[in-house]
């Protein structure tokens, strides 16, 4: 017979290990709880009676306690179990003693820089980062099997969030802030009645956020059209006070404008509460809380106009910026913005065209926020459209017993990514070799997502009463578990995948791009896709393929492969892979046709699914960021600019310097002339270098395209 090892291999079987270990295990024992050397005979006569050609080290273990329990010895069955998983720890040694003591003395450089929103020097932060090393730890030794611990470490998948895993919380949600807001909700212990005022419902909208995102370790998005009817509460309040107050004294139309005075005070502070609030608030995490504010004008809804003033009054404020340490404006970092384009605010002459001109005026110069098409999303996902959860990833269409659509309060139970580019270079061009490793790879992938299905199921609605007990995903009873809500679609988990174009480009020497690559890349895509949609008809359990996974993790895996293939032209010689599908940077392409390409892959990547172009600093050529802006609305259903700005290293200073005939410069702020000091990514000519997005003055500005 031969025995499986935990890491994979084979090795003869050897019954005299089975003898040591359970009579060391009996000596260990009272006389009263042992078993005599004929019965331990008799066990592992048990073993080789069966005749398998073979068996893994855990099957037979398990055997020997089943067996040592069945003969009602059970502190002898404790006493093996003990001695088995002290053999087990002997053998795994502990990992997180140089882990922790680097990441004490600043020089953990991985566990640094693998969340960027946090700061790793704080104490307060070095104390969740420490906590996740032990998490890592355990994990990997011994909540996860060896052989997925193995295939995370080699590069062949990504186990995603390894450092919250020892605990039952998940990824990322959309919080069903609207039944908070109107049903109330309790935190700490203390009743959250509906709010009875715009300010309000600002304030408590931050506290729930706060919450939430201390109890999971993944983003969280929030509907900003809740607000809309505390907003018109307000409304009414001022409006019946000053009414009561001055009705028959003084004129209405004076009224109103003492009502309209009071509103525009109470907006531009609501607002304000929302973005300090986050930008302050410092969660259990270690972190902001990581948030994306949705930002959807329905057509249908009855509070549109109210929810028009909020967003525009959030879009202003994110204009203008918070002031950093040094009184400079800056761009935060949260809460992200997710603007949806509709028929009403595409720049085609519609009601609320103002607010997408704001808009762009604010992707030229803070980045955000990012766009959503409803046009192409009603195509995607059955005429709905919702927000992305805070880390990007979709949910997919589910309805609850009355057959209506439900998106807030439902959530992401965690990822597990796909290294393809490995596999092709293993394949080496042999197509046959590549889809066998492909198919075996994906196996992979479905056991490493059920070990985290399972870690959470059996999860009591008490390890965090503001997710499953009042109202951010469910209202069960205290001790409820929260099975129900792990199975038949309601929340998902996520397949991830990196490198397409890598993959593409080693098969077939073509970019996905091109002739030569498309095909092979659409069908690899198509089966990462059907992969997910067998798996949840198989278990009822909602998978989704998921097309934005970490960008540290396009490092990661080009790292491994880098050193254990060699540099390899166009894959592993660029230090990093393409995230997901997308075009690889070097690429010469306008951002109509990268946008148009890219277009095609996010329905069949529906679990997650966002395409960018990088452009220079725009604030004067609003105009063609429009163009860009309609062309999304038309094509493509979820897309973001990444803007190139200028900042000082100096005093932080971050807006735009002028630079004169000379290319010389110097900040605004503090008159530094060090170049070196300095991040300046426009020319006055209009170049911005090879690998920058450039517009206009390279070609005629009338065309009002992106090129490289």
């Amino acid at each position: 017979m031969q025995v499986i090892k935990r890491d994979g291999s084979t090795v003869e079987y050897d019954r005299n290990k089975i003898l040591v270990a359970v009579r060391k295990a009996n000596i260990e024992v009272e006389e009263s709880e042992r078993i005599s050397n004929g019965d331990i005979e008799g066990i592992v006569a048990y073993i080789e009676g069966r005749k398998k050609d073979t068996m893994s080290v855990e099957d037979i273990q398990d055997i020997i306690e089943q067996k040592l329990m069945a003969a009602g010895k059970f502190v002898l069955a404790k006493t093996y179990i003990v001695y088995r998983y002290s053999r087990e720890l002997v053998r795994k040694s502990n990992t997180t003693d140089n882990s922790i003591m680097s990441l004490i003395r600043n020089s953990n450089k991985d566990v640094m820089e693998e969340n960027s929103n946090k700061n790793a020097v704080i104490a307060s932060t070095q104390r969740d980062l420490i906590a996740g090393e032990v998490s890592k730890d355990l994990t990997k030794r011994m909540l996860l099997p060896e052989k997925i611990a193995k295939a995370h470490e080699e590069g062949i998948i990504h186990f995603h969030d390894s450092d919250y895993f020892l605990q039952s919380i998940f990824n990322c949600c959309l919080i069903n802030i609207g039944d908070m807001l109107e049903n109330g909700t309790v935190m700490n212990g203390k009743l959250i009645e509906t709010p009875k005022s715009f300010q309000v419902a600002c304030t408590v909208m931050t506290q729930i956020i706060s919450a939430v995102a201390s109890s999971q370790y993944g983003g969280q998005t929030v509907d900003i059209k809740h607000l809309g009817k505390y907003l018109r509460k307000s409304y009414d309040k001022y409006k019946k006070h000053y009414e009561e107050k001055y009705a028959g004294r003084i004129p209405d139309d004076l009224i109103h404008q003492f009502v309209e005075d009071r509103l525009k005070d109470e907006l531009k502070s609501g607002v304000q509460t929302i973005q300090y609030q986050i930008n302050t608030l410092m969660t259990t995490n270690g972190q902001s809380p990581f948030v994306t504010l949705f930002l959807n004008l329905e057509e249908n809804d009855p509070y549109i106009d109210e929810n028009a003033m909020i967003i525009e009054e959030i879009l202003r404020q994110r204009l203008e910026g918070i002031k950093n340490e040094m009184g400079v404006y800056v761009t935060p970092a949260f809460p992200k913005l997710v603007y949806v384009l509709d028929e009403h605010n595409c720049l085609k002459g519609g009601k609320y065209d103002y607010i997408t001109k704001l808009a762009v005026k604010c992707s030229a110069k803070r980045m955000y926020p990012d766009y959503i098409s409803a046009k192409k999303m009603r195509e995607n996902y059955e005429g709905n459209v919702f927000g992305p959860m805070g880390c990007r990833s979709f949910l997919s269409p589910w309805k609850d017993e009355k057959g209506n659509y439900k998106f807030e309060g439902r959530f992401n139970q965690g990822v597990v990514s796909i290294n393809l580019p490995q596999i092709g270079i293993i394949a080496g061009g042999n197509m046959e070799e590549f889809w066998r490793l492909l198919e075996e790879r994906l196996s992979l992938c479905f056991e490493a997502l059920l070990c985290r299905h399972r870690a959470l199921e059996g999860t009591r609605s008490d390890v965090s009463p503001i997710h499953w007990q009042y109202g951010a995903i469910a209202r069960l009873k205290k001790g409820e578990n929260i099975n129900k809500l792990l199975h038949g679609g309601y929340s998902t988990l996520s397949l991830g995948y990196i490198g397409l174009y890598e993959v593409t480009k080693v098969m077939t020497g073509h970019s996905h791009t091109e002739p030569g690559g498309m095909e092979f890349a659409k069908k690899v895509m198509s089966r990462l896709r059907r992969a997910t949609d067998d798996w949840k008809e198989a278990t009822d359990i909602g998978f989704a393929l998921y097309g934005t996974p970490a960008e540290s993790l396009c490092y990661r895996f080009a790292r491994i492969d880098k050193e254990k293939f060699g540099e390899i032209k166009d894959v592993t010689d660029k230090g990093y892979y393409t995230n997901s599908y997308h075009v690889d940077v070097r690429e010469k392409i306008d951002a109509f046709s990268k946008f148009t390409f890219e277009s095609q892959f996010q329905d069949i990547s529906s679990g997650g699914a966002i395409s960018y172009v990088e452009i220079p600093n725009m604030r004067h050529n609003l105009e063609a960021l429009e163009d860009v802006v309609k062309f999304i609305y038309e094509n493509i259903q979820y897309a973001e600019f990444n803007t190139k700005s200028d900042y000082c290293h100096v005093c932080g200073f971050d807006g735009e310097i002028e630079i004169n005939d000379n290319l010389e410069w110097e900040c605004p702020q503090c008159h530094n002339k060090d170049q070196n000091k300095m991040n300046v990514t426009r020319r006055t000519c209009g170049y911005l270098g090879e690998n920058f997005w450039n517009v206009g003055k390279t070609k005629e500005i009338s065309e009002r395209t992106l090129h490289l």
